[in-house]
């Protein structure tokens, strides 16, 4: 099932204090003011998702098409994600886990308690 944008910023921004914003000249979403994911504009596209570097090679490791990179993103904690061809519900889990890593700890006590 293809992605688009608009339902990458839905499942965002049910997540508290997220907001659709700029990111590097390109659409993103941001939590605190600090960017986890963007939609890359440049030639590979795709969906520039923040994570842990262990999950990135994992993901990357995994074989899946929808999980790929370049080498500007080499040894940075991002993922890049095909829209097209992505598993909706493990990508609503992978946005979740870049909120938590991007979200201030206001925000994380918060949703902890709730």
């Amino acid at each position: 099932m293809t992605m688009t944008w608009e339902q990458v910023v839905a499942v965002a921004t049910a997540l508290p204090g997220t907001e659709e914003s700029t990111w590097w000249n390109s659409p993103g979403l941001k939590v605190g003011g600090k960017g986890f994911a963007r939609l890359r504009v440049e030639a590979e596209g795709g969906l520039a998702l923040l994570c842990e570097l262990a999950e990135k090679e994992a993901l990357l490791a995994s074989g899946d098409p929808a999980f790929y990179t370049t080498p500007h993103y080499d040894g940075h904690p991002f993922v890049l994600v095909d829209l097209a061809v992505v598993d909706p519900r493990q990508l609503a889990e992978l946005i979740d886990s870049a909120w938590w890593l991007r979200a201030p700890a206001r925000l994380r006590r918060e949703r902890s308690r709730a």
